[in-house]
C-alpha cells in the first residue's frame, strides 16, 4: 500500500497519535469540510434522495483515503475545530452595551446664582474680607452660570455642614438617578447583577451600594463595589471597572452612580488654594445602565469600544497637586497646586500615546511616529506631532473641571468651539459636579439632536492622584433629540448661551429673606 493505509485497516507505524496529529494539521482545510459536511448530515439526508447521500459520503471517504487520512484521523480533526471553536468562544470579549443614563437636576429652592453664592458665602462669617475678594474673582472668571445647585446645608443661614445634611444630599442625588434610569430602561432593581458606586470624599458606613441594594431590593448575590478617594476620575474608573465584571458574570446588567458630595466639603477656612473649589464644585449625579445581554444591543444607545487609564501616582509632584488637607485653623478642604495644568498635560500625554494607536487612523500614527523617530533616532528637535483626533472621534466630552482645564484642552487638541459647547454648556449649567460631569455633557450632545448611529464619542476624566481616564463609545443608533428625563430638555430653545471670560457679579441682585443684603468689600 505504499505506506498509506486503508480505513478500518489495522493499526500500523503510521497510525500512531503522532502521525495522525500531523496529518490531521496538514490536510486541515478538507477536514474541517468533512467535519462540517457530517455535521449538516441530518439536513442533507432529509434534502437528498438515498443514492445521492451515498454518493456524497463515499466520495468524501475516497478522497481522505486517497490522502492516506483514516477514520481516527478525522475524529482528531473533528475535536480539535471543536476545541478551537470553543476557545473562541470564551475567550472573546463580551460586548458592553449602555442601555441608558440618568443625570440629576436639583429642585429650584438648590439654585444658587453667582451674586446668592457670595452672600451666603460672606453671611456665614467664617471668611477674611481678603478671602470673600478673591472668591468672587474667581467666580467671575470660573464660566460658571447664575443657575448651579447647592445642597441646602449651604445655603441656609446658619449653614448646617453635618453627617445627617451630608446624606440628605447624596440620597436626594442617588435615589432621583437611579430610579430615573430604572424607569427609563425597564429594568427591575433585581435583574441587576453588578453594582458600582463612586463618590470621592464621603464614605460612609453602612456604604452607598449597601444604602442602594437596601432602598431597591437588590439580590443577594449582587456583586458590589463602593470606591472613594478617586477624584473626578472615578466615573470612568467606574466604568472600566464594571467592564472587567460584566467579563466574568454572562446576562447581566451593572449599574453605576457617580457622584460627590458638597455639605462636608465646603471649605470654610481663609487659604487661597483651598478656597479655589468653592468657586467651582456644585451638587449632581448621574446614573448609567451597562448590559452584556445580546438582546439588549437592539435598544441600546452605546457601546463601550475602549478604556485606557493612567495613573502618574508614583511622581511625587502629581500625586501632591490635589489634596484634601487641614489648613492652620484645622478647617478641611481641598487644595489645588499651581502646578496643576502642567500635571495635567503630563497625564493627557500619556493616556493619549496609548489610546491613540487604538482609534487614530494609520496616516495620523505615521506622522507621530515620524517625529518621535527623529527626535530619538537622528537628534533632530523636532516638535512633537500631535495628532488630529478629530479623525476619529465625532463629540467630545472633556470633564467640566474649570475654565482653564477647557480652555487648554481646547487648546492643545485643536479643537472647535462647538466641539467644546457639551463641556462648557455643562460647566456653565451645572457647575463642576466632579466624576458625573461626563455625562451632562454626553446628555447634552443627545438632547441637541447631534448623535447619530455610528458616531464615536471620547470622555477624557481627571482626578486626583494624578489620572487621566479615557473612554471611547460608538452609537448603536441615532438618539432622538430632547428625550423625555434628559437634565437639558427644558432649556434647549436657550443654549448655547455666550459666557464671557469675565463676568462680573452685581450683589445687589439678591436679597436674603429677611431682606439683608451683602456687599464684597473692596479691601482685598
Amino acid at each position: 500500500m505504499g505506506g498509506r493505509e486503508v480505513l478500518g485497516g489495522a493499526p500500523t507505524p503510521n497510525t500512531t497519535p503522532q502521525v495522525l496529529c500531523r496529518r490531521a494539521i496538514g490536510h486541515l482545510p478538507l477536514l474541517l469540510a468533512g467535519a462540517a459536511l457530517l455535521a449538516a448530515a441530518p439536513r442533507l439526508s432529509a434534502a437528498l434522495p438515498a443514492p445521492a447521500n451515498r454518493l456524497v459520503a463515499n466520495g468524501l471517504l475516497r478522497e481522505l483515503a486517497a490522502l492516506g487520512v483514516s477514520a481516527p484521523a478525522v475524529a482528531v480533526a473533528c475535536w480539535a475545530a471543536a476545541v478551537a471553536a470553543w476557545a473562541y468562544a470564551v475567550s472573546r470579549p463580551r460586548p458592553v452595551y449602555l442601555v441608558d443614563l440618568s443625570g440629576y437636576v436639583a429642585g429650584e429652592a438648590h439654585e444658587a446664582s453667582r451674586a446668592k453664592t457670595i452672600a451666603h458665602f460672606g453671611r456665614c462669617g467664617r471668611f477674611s474680607d481678603e478671602s470673600m475678594a478673591f472668591q468672587k474673582r474667581m467666580l467671575e472668571r470660573s464660566g460658571l452660570g447664575e443657575r448651579t445647585h447647592f445642597p441646602a446645608s449651604l445655603i441656609s443661614v446658619p449653614v448646617d455642614m453635618c453627617l445627617r445634611t451630608a446624606r440628605e444630599e447624596s440620597h436626594a442625588v442617588i435615589f432621583g438617578v437611579v430610579e430615573d434610569v430604572l424607569r427609563r430602561a425597564a429594568v427591575a432593581a433585581a435583574d441587576v447583577g453588578v453594582l458600582i458606586f463612586n463618590s470621592s470624599l464621603l464614605s460612609t458606613t453602612p456604604s452607598f451600594t449597601s444604602l442602594i441594594a437596601n432602598r431597591y431590593g437588590m439580590r443577594d448575590d449582587v456583586v458590589s463595589h463602593n470606591l472613594s478617594g478617586m477624584g473626578c476620575s472615578a466615573g470612568i474608573i467606574a466604568i472600566d471597572l464594571a467592564k472587567r465584571l460584566l467579563q466574568v458574570h454572562p446576562d447581566t446588567y451593572a449599574l453605576v452612580v457617580s457622584t460627590e458630595n458638597i455639605t462636608l466639603n465646603a471649605y470654610m477656612g481663609n487659604n487661597r488654594p483651598m478656597l479655589v473649589t468653592n468657586t467651582l464644585f456644585r451638587v449632581g449625579g448621574a446614573a448609567i445602565l451597562l448590559s452584556n445581554r445580546a438582546a439588549d444591543r437592539s435598544r441600546a444607545k452605546y457601546q463601550l469600544i475602549h478604556t485606557v487609564r493612567t495613573h502618574r501616582g508614583a511622581h511625587d509632584q502629581s500625586f501632591g497637586c490635589v489634596t484634601q488637607e487641614e489648613d492652620d485653623a484645622g478647617c478641611v478642604g481641598v487644595s489645588l497646586s499651581k502646578e496643576l495644568m502642567l500635571v495635567a498635560g503630563e497625564a493627557l500625554r500619556t493616556n493619549i500615546t496609548t489610546l491613540g494607536p487604538l482609534v487614530l487612523p494609520m496616516s495620523e500614527q505615521l506622522r507621530f511616529l515620524a517625529t518621535v523617530v527623529l527626535n530619538r533616532v537622528f537628534r533632530a528637535n523636532v516638535r512633537a506631532y500631535l495628532p488630529d483626533f478629530k479623525l476619529a472621534f465625532d463629540h467630545f466630552c472633556i470633564h467640566a473641571g474649570g475654565r482653564g482645564v477647557l480652555d487648554e484642552l481646547e487648546r492643545s487638541l485643536k479643537l472647535s468651539a462647538w466641539h467644546m459647547e457639551p463641556s462648557r454648556m455643562t460647566l456653565c449649567r451645572f457647575g463642576n459636579t466632579s466624576s458625573s460631569s461626563l455625562w451632562y455633557e454626553l446628555a447634552y450632545s443627545e438632547a441637541k439632536g447631534r448623535i447619530r448611529k455610528g458616531d464615536r464619542v471620547w470622555q477624557i476624566a481627571f482626578g486626583s492622584g494624578f489620572k487621566c481616564n479615557s473612554a471611547v463609545w460608538k452609537a448603536l443608533r441615532t438618539v432622538d433629540g430632547g428625550e423625555e428625563g434628559n437634565p437639558w430638555t427644558p432649556e434647549l430653545d436657550v443654549l448655547p448661551i455666550h459666557v464671557p471670560k469675565v463676568s462680573p457679579i452685581d450683589e445687589t441682585t439678591y436679597t436674603f429673606p429677611d431682606g439683608a443684603t451683602y456687599k464684597v468689600s473692596v479691601a482685598g
